[in-house]
């Protein structure tokens, strides 16, 4: 009776908790900000509003996503049937690993653990960044989940969840800049590891390309259109989804009325997503600056403070759209070529447009470069959402998320997320993850001087 009692407090704190996380991320991100909203004692009007435009920005993307996959999946399995071509490694996106991360029995102890790091950090003067989005928290805990199957030691899961949170509550610190210079977004940053992981490989890349006479002077920039009349029509992300659906239905061998439906349905999708993301910066601005004064106020010596929020405040960016959906009918391509791939690109392709912001932001809106940068990180998800799928598959059968009898599962991006395999590998003690914490230190170095240098210059 008396263990009973011992364990209630921390039962009736997991039912919560999962209880909360059965919302879908667009319900539950909004009701944090209502509250949070509440508490620094905005007008109950105010909060309401922004947190609905927030809501139905969100809904509006998880909507596109899925009338995109719903339209896309069929062409693609059409284009492999055509072909010939045996991949048999199922790309069921990212729901799954959030499944089966929230499963974990480290999931729960990582959200406080997690909050704690980060009034660390604030208080220590470590980050300017509050990290106020706890629907990807799940992105942390999902290294700790994979480490600990692996490991079966729980304070090894928890050591890397904290690990990879600091690492990217400092890439939120170092990306705030670049939503001021390509967006005008003062006072916000980007928040899932997916996507800030990847800034010393986008800023080490970028200083690379900087250096090659031919290829340095190659510039597309669809964000700011009307500055070259010859490229306007391009400029649309519109267009280009229309154009990509064409060339993949045809590839699919699809009737021409089935071509001409596929180009537009995804011409929609690239339309509606920049109204979703506007309507999200809407939502967040009133609420991160009143948070920002709020904190400001009680702590004066706390200034630029940034609010991390998921990718879907930079969705009105033409050249992220661009980017992303010009790299979707590439990573198809690449798939069905690159040696040792065993996954068909499916439920995680229209997520290429968020893992990739962070890299067109960094490439100033270059749309030629920012994809030259994509190629190589395709390959890469690719390679790892195949090397992962026997962990991912085993996880999801144990927790009961989608997983088909005797298919492997994975997931492109999240899957074959670099840096969360990366850490995998070094708590494996694997040689090639250990040789490259160098070349990391030298990105990070970089990242950490060129954040510095757009600090001075936006003074």
């Amino acid at each position: 009776m008396l263990q009973l009692k011992e364990n209630f407090p921390m039962e009736s704190f997991k039912s919560l908790i999962n209880a909360f996380f059965q919302f879908p991320a667009y319900v539950m991100l909004p009701l944090i900000i209502l509250v949070i909203a509440l508490i620094i004692r905005m007008k109950f009007k105010d909060a309401l509003i922004s947190s609905l435009k927030l809501a139905a920005g969100f809904a509006g993307i998880f909507i596109a996503f899925a009338f995109f996959v719903e339209n896309i999946n069929p062409a693609v399995q059409a284009l492999t049937q055509v072909r010939g071509l045996d991949l048999p490694i199922l790309d069921v996106g990212w729901p799954p690993l959030a499944a089966i991360t929230w499963a974990s029995p480290l999931a729960h102890i990582s959200i406080p653990m997690i909050i704690l790091i980060n009034a660390i950090m604030l208080s220590t003067n470590l980050t300017k960044t509050i990290y106020i989005d706890i629907w990807n928290y799940w992105h942390f805990a999902m290294l700790g989940t994979f480490i600990l199957s692996s490991s079966q030691s729980m304070f090894l899961g928890l050591f890397a969840t904290a690990l990879v949170a600091i690492y990217a509550i400092k890439m939120s610190d170092w990306t705030g800049p670049l939503l001021v210079r390509e967006m005008g977004l003062k006072g916000l940053t980007l928040s899932p590891l997916s996507t800030l992981g990847l800034l010393p490989y986008a800023n080490g890349m970028d200083a690379l390309l900087e250096r090659i006479p031919g290829i340095k002077k190659l510039s597309f920039n669809p964000s700011r259109q009307g500055e070259d009349k010859k490229t306007t029509l391009l400029a649309e992300p519109m267009v280009i989804g229309f154009i990509v659906g064409v060339l993949l239905g045809i590839a699919a061998a699809y009737a021409f009325k089935e071509i001409l439906e596929l180009g537009v349905h995804i011409a929609a999708v690239m339309f509606i997503l920049p109204k979703c993301g506007s309507l999200i910066g809407e939502g967040m601005g009133a609420v991160s600056t009143k948070l920002r004064n709020v904190i400001q106020h009680r702590f004066p010596k706390k200034t630029g403070l940034l609010v991390a929020l998921d990718v879907g405040i930079v969705m009105h960016n033409k050249s992220i759209l661009t980017t992303g959906i010009i790299l979707m009918p590439l990573a198809i391509a690449l798939s069905l070529v690159i040696p040792g791939n065993k996954t068909l690109p499916l439920g995680d392709l229209p997520t290429l447009i968020a893992q990739v912001s962070v890299i067109v932001l960094v490439c100033r809106g270059n749309v030629i470069r920012s994809v030259l940068l994509g190629i190589p990180l395709v390959i890469g998800y690719l390679l790892i959402a195949t090397a992962m799928a026997p962990l991912i598959t085993t996880l999801a059968h144990q927790v009961g998320a989608y997983a088909p009898e005797g298919v492997l599962i994975t997931a492109l991006t999240d899957g074959g997320n670099p840096i969360r395999y990366w850490g995998l590998m070094l708590f494996k003690g694997n040689i090639v993850a250990l040789t490259l914490i160098p070349v990391m230190i030298v990105l990070l170095i970089i990242s950490r001087n060129r954040y510095h240098a757009q600090i001075k210059e936006q003074a």
